[in-house]
């Protein structure tokens, strides 16, 4: 079909006022970075829930703009209420005594600017969103606004448990959240946490903290291939239960004492000392399998786990430290139970590592050591790896050493505690190798043969 004159002229018209003019909407990705701040207060038969989320993380929204591309907000107000429930109130659940709550009220909305500091405490931020709206004409471009939410649930007490499951890691690639907890009576609680959390007991009581962290030791246990990989080293010359008994003992305790002294506070807190550690794991795993190849003795191979155990208690203590906070009051319950669960996690590899090399090395029973060297050479090449690479990252941090004052010396006489506790576990150790081994012959005997069934 044929286009004359005056058609072509007013198609060509209209396509460059379409490009002159002004868009009145805009759509727009997922933010690679979102902060949400929230606090949860429970006020006599309401919990009042209030959130800040950034408003570019509302996708698939048209926002109405207007001029270089500021928000209308006399258009964008209405949609608020909508956006509230669809992105932040449908993806809260609230639970009072185990019972998840109705869905919220949602009491108000409004846009902030970036700049507003009224969530820096409950009662600001409660006032702020009751205050009257921005003026309609503030110049205010969508990547810096915020959406402030105001969710009200009806309870039946104030003085309930409560729990609340915020899956809100939806509303960016990263999304991070503060959530402040103001229980009746009581100190504020603080949760600090990165993508969806699960549930969240904000005033757990104390089989609630147990069971969760008893559940967080044994999957740390099952998520860290590098911890994963010693065990193996451990397990694979001692596959009988008499010998692994004292060398497993002797790894639980060397960690158990680290990794209480370091959440206790003992570890050194300067930023070299997480991605120091981080080597000596490696270390540790490619020592333990470079030893495998040549041949284990039980009287050195129970005190190399010691030694090693140590280092690797420092690392559970990175991963207890973040999940600390949720653990209420109750911080003597969650480092005993956060240890329970890495033994049972150490012993459910064990049960199962242990069958699956006996059935390996009887079908090779004739080339039983040339097949633990070539596990352990494989293994040993996983950890030259992490060593290679964790050495260049330790090498980015600066190195310096403390003041000679008074705060060394109280942390000098704390490392002298903790070395006399670490001396009192090496002898009770000692005793339980003598009781193991025997006479002197025993272990010598059993480290003549490390590769037996």
């Amino acid at each position: 079909m044929r286009l004359g004159r005056g058609a072509l002229f007013v198609l060509l018209a209209s396509s460059v006022l379409g490009l002159a003019l002004p868009a009145r909407g805009a759509a727009h990705e997922i933010p690679a970075s979102v902060v949400v701040h929230a606090f949860a207060k429970p006020d006599g038969q309401r919990l009042q829930l209030l959130v800040r989320v950034p408003l570019a993380s509302m996708r698939d929204v048209v926002f109405p703009l207007y001029g270089p591309g500021y928000l209308d907000l006399a258009a964008v107000e209405p949609l608020l209420p909508s956006l509230a429930k669809l992105w932040i109130a449908d993806y809260v659940a609230v639970f009072e005594n185990d019972r998840r709550l109705g869905a919220p009220r949602v009491a108000a909305t409004r846009v902030s600017l970036p700049s507003d500091p009224s969530f820096v405490a409950y009662e600001s931020a409660l006032a702020h969103l009751s205050s009257m709206p921005l003026a309609r004409d503030t110049e205010l471009v969508l990547e810096q606004a915020m959406l402030d939410v105001h969710l009200e649930y009806t309870i039946a007490s104030e003085r309930s448990d409560f729990a609340i499951e915020p899956a809100l890691a939806h509303l960016g690639i990263r999304t991070s959240t503060v959530l402040r907890f103001l229980p009746p009576n009581g100190a504020e609680r603080i949760y600090t946490y990165t993508g969806d959390p699960g549930l969240v007991r904000l005033d757990p009581r104390w089989h609630h903290a147990a069971l969760q962290f008893v559940k967080l030791g044994f999957l740390h246990i099952l998520d860290g291939i590098d911890h994963l990989l010693f065990l193996l080293c451990l397990v694979i010359p001692f596959r009988r239960v008499r010998p692994l008994v004292l060398i497993v003992t002797s790894f639980t305790v060397a960690h158990s004492i680290t990794l209480i002294a370091s959440v206790l506070g003992l570890a050194p807190s300067a930023l070299w000392f997480p991605p120091l550690i981080e080597l000596l794991i490696a270390l540790s795993i490619l020592y333990t399998a470079c030893e495998n190849m040549i041949g284990p003795k039980l009287e050195r191979r129970w005190v190399i786990a010691f030694a090693f155990g140590l280092v690797h208690g420092f690392g559970f203590s990175f991963a207890l430290r973040e999940s600390l906070q949720f653990a209420g009051s109750h911080l003597a319950t969650s480092l005993v139970t956060f240890n329970v669960g890495v033994e049972l996690g150490q012993l459910h590899v064990i049960l199962l590592a242990i069958p699956v090399l006996n059935a390996v090395f009887r079908r090779a029973a004739a080339a039983e050591k040339a097949v633990t060297i070539v596990l352990c050479a494989l293994v040993a090449h996983t950890a030259w790896h992490w060593v290679s690479t964790r050495a260049g990252e330790l090498r980015q941090y600066r190195f310096t050493w403390p003041a000679f004052d008074l705060v060394l010396l109280a942390s000098a006489l704390r490392w002298l505690a903790l070395a006399l506790i670490l001396a009192g576990a090496v002898w009770l150790l000692f005793l339980l190798y003598a009781r193991i081994g025997g006479e002197r012959g025993a272990p010598a005997a059993a480290g003549q043969q490390p590769f037996g069934g």
